[in-house]
């Protein structure tokens, strides 16, 4: 089954994300097996910025000691990894920076042609989150403001009838408060594909009000640098609300 067809599937799904520069092999490898034994459904690899070149080894590692899809989620469209599952093809649609919509996948479409990987179209969506993230800084572009679900769903609109795959609304690594249930709602009722949440959801209980508002699939990662040990309980949380 591809990793597409596990992201379509029915039940809500939770994906861990893992930055290749943050831990140690002994780390990811504890992240690994708690994951496996949590039944967590997607590793979401990658950084906003890769210092380390620990893509690869980071991956083989999660790969060694867990079943559980990897998928790579770039900071720039040059992030590749052959050991990965699937690459998500990140368009920055909520900005208008032409670098984040098109420029930098021109650049690496032949390299993804030649990789083998599956490669996933999708809308990919910031959200003010109440700071400044890496995110925003990096791709120099103004999130969508959290009042703003007008403005979120007609834009997963126009992402799907261009061809998008998945939508991800991100309110970025680290924010001080996640994609508002209101938006994520008013997005999901708008489009026929998956719906990604990240960003800000710190405790299982904000997990599961983001599932029920409609998020198809919830990511985590911060919160679990911090408190590891919280993982079983956001997979438990999520999976409760298929």
């Amino acid at each position: 089954m591809s990793v597409y067809d596990q992201l379509i599937a029915p039940g809500k799904k939770l994906a861990v994300l893992v930055d290749p520069d943050k831990p140690t092999d002994s780390e990811i490898i504890a992240l690994a097996q708690k994951a496996e034994n949590a039944n967590v459904d997607f590793f979401f690899v990658g950084g906003s910025l890769l210092t380390n070149d620990n893509l690869d080894s980071c991956i083989k590692l999660l790969n060694a000691h867990s079943k559980i899809p990897v998928v790579l989620f770039p900071g720039n469209s040059l992030q590749l990894s052959k050991k990965a599952d699937a690459f998500l093809f990140l368009s920055l649609i909520s900005g208008r920076n032409p670098e984040m919509l098109i420029g930098r996948h021109v650049i690496a479409a032949p390299y993804l042609k030649l990789s083998g990987l599956e490669v996933i179209s999708t809308g990919y969506m910031l959200v003010d989150s109440g700071k400044p993230t890496t995110v925003s800084y990096m791709s120099n572009s103004i999130p969508i403001p959290s009042d703003k679900n007008d403005v979120a769903l007609c834009t997963a609109m126009a992402g799907e009838m261009l061809g998008m795959k998945l939508i991800f609304l991100d309110a970025g690594s680290g924010a001080d408060r996640p994609v508002p249930e209101s938006m994520i709602k008013a997005v999901k009722g708008s489009i026929n594909v998956p719906l990604i949440i990240g960003g800000g959801l710190k405790t299982p209980d904000m997990a599961v009000n983001a599932a029920k508002a409609g998020a198809d699939v919830i990511v985590i990662g911060n919160v679990l640098e911090k408190q590891p040990e919280m993982l079983d309980a956001f997979a438990k949380a999520v999976h409760s609300q298929s």
